[in-house]
């Protein structure tokens, strides 16, 4: 606890510090690990894991056996919950006419929902031990500029905190820094972000790329029919370091950051425009394209290797990128001999959904069908195929412990061994329908379903 006290102070007193220098920045990198929050869209930079967390084996939310707490969260909401110390901030847009839910399985349907009512966007803090609500801020009110699709909601993305700050993207109706204290700092308005389906532009289906904090530095993604940039936004007043305009399509990427030996890259997912960037100047770095045509999953890193996946369409890459990487990069022809830049390459091993998790030396790929896949994370070669369920499965895999942790659309979840053989260790259900990637800290387990907010913990 108090190198978490101590920590925060830092970030609060000496930001601006971290950004000066491009060692420091690394420094900061190492610290957030070292720190052990799960600070923003999968944890520490969307790694999805913590490990030393000692999590209950089991847990009965009927019975409430392990449960720490469990607290209704009205509305909708996609965003994962995110954990600083004793914080747990989360977010939902309420609407009274908005009585849809979520329509969960396997489908192909691309209306979406028709609902013209006004609706609240809300930012939440809970006090972590107790579940008790600390702060509660209404961001904006309005009719929702872009319509949602039926897996969707219109608050879709992960705040964002470094201790002090906290960011909450909410696309077409903006961008909301507060402090850990609800006090609003500065916000942004960057007009219609329409994010919709490429080729049918009427399947509207809502903006989902969550902010990421570095140093003193707010990088955001936003690709979409009407524009579509990644840029870096000075954390303390909002201001526009850097913006480059991108040539893509609809995307629900949220972006990451990799280094180029001490350099800082932004890393960022995409159809026609995967690529990196410098983090101090927007500087185009390396550029591919081609892919699965609805990208969504966020860029993962592990050492020294950049891991992106997509599918739909004729693609569905999986790959594995040398973090030196610059230039223009050809989509490869061969699995077997992608290029010099490619530590390996499948051209038909994506998920449509979820972003991989690199864990202990082995990659995890989790299918919309449920479908899991681990391959050795440095040379690629498959290690295993499984089926966990013939359900359908939107939630990223996390892992803590030598377990991995895996959400069914209907509620399910299902804790397997991490390992080179599949192992299914527990099968739990929840209650309610899930689509929301869980959140680990010291102790607990955090799950968002439809409605609720369950805290797993044996303390």
């Amino acid at each position: 606890m108090k190198n978490s006290i101590l920590m925060s102070l830092i970030l609060i007193f000496a930001l601006p510090a971290f950004a000066q220098k491009v060692d420091s920045d690394k420094a900061f990198f190492t610290s957030m690990e070292e720190n052990r929050q799960w600070p923003s869209y999968r944890g520490y930079y969307a790694s999805g894991y913590l490990d030393d967390a000692a999590l209950p084996d089991s847990f009965n939310v009927e019975t409430s056996y392990n449960i720490k707490w469990n607290i209704e969260i009205p509305g909708l909401g996609l965003s994962c919950p995110t954990i600083w110390d004793n914080r747990v901030f989360i977010t939902t847009a309420v609407s009274s006419q908005d009585k849809e839910g979520y329509l969960t399985g396997l489908y192909g349907d691309i209306e979406p929902v028709e609902d013209s009512s006004e609706h609240v966007w809300k930012v939440y803090c809970f006090d972590k031990s107790s579940g008790k609500l600390v702060w509660e801020r209404d961001a904006f009110k309005g009719i929702p500029m872009v319509k949602r699709h039926p897996k969707s909601s219109h608050a879709n993305t992960t705040v964002a905190t470094d201790g002090y700050h906290v960011v909450a993207f909410f696309g077409s109706e903006g961008l909301y820094c507060y402090n850990v204290d609800g006090e609003l700092l500065w916000k942004r308005d960057f007009g219609l972000i329409n994010s919709t389906w490429h080729v049918v532009e009427s399947a509207e289906w809502e903006f989902s790329s969550s902010p990421v904090i570095f140093g003193n530095k707010l990088v955001i993604q936003a690709d979409a029919l009407n524009t579509a940039f990644v840029a870096v936004l000075d954390l303390s007043s909002g201001r526009t370091i850097w913006r480059q305009e991108r040539d893509e399509i609809s995307g629900w990427c949220t972006p990451n950051i990799y280094f180029d030996g001490e350099k800082a890259r932004v890393a960022v997912n995409g159809f026609k425009h995967r690529g990196g960037y410098d983090l101090e100047t927007g500087e185009e770095i390396w550029k591919m394209s081609g892919g699965g045509d609805i990208p969504v999953p966020a860029p993962v890193v592990w050492k020294d290797l950049i891991y992106f996946n997509s599918a739909h369409g004729s693609h569905a890459p999986l790959m594995a990128l040398k973090n030196r990487i610059v230039g223009e990069i050809s989509y490869p022809e061969k699995e077997e001999d992608p290029g010099d830049d490619f530590a390996w390459f499948y051209d038909r091993q994506g998920a449509y959904m979820t972003s991989v998790l690199v864990y202990d030396s082995l990659l995890y790929r989790l299918r919309w069908n449920g479908n899991l896949s681990c391959f050795d994370a440095r040379s690629g070669k498959i290690i295993y195929k499984n089926t966990v369920n013939t359900s359908s499965f939107i939630a990223c895999p996390v892992a803590s412990d030598g377990k991995i942790y895996m959400v069914s659309e209907i509620g399910d979840l299902y804790i397997a061994e991490a390992g080179r053989e599949y192992k299914l260790l527990q099968k739990i259900p929840l209650g309610e329908a899930s689509l929301v990637t869980p959140a680990i800290s010291e102790g607990m387990l955090i799950l968002r379903t439809a409605s609720r907010m369950i805290a797993v913990s044996e303390h």
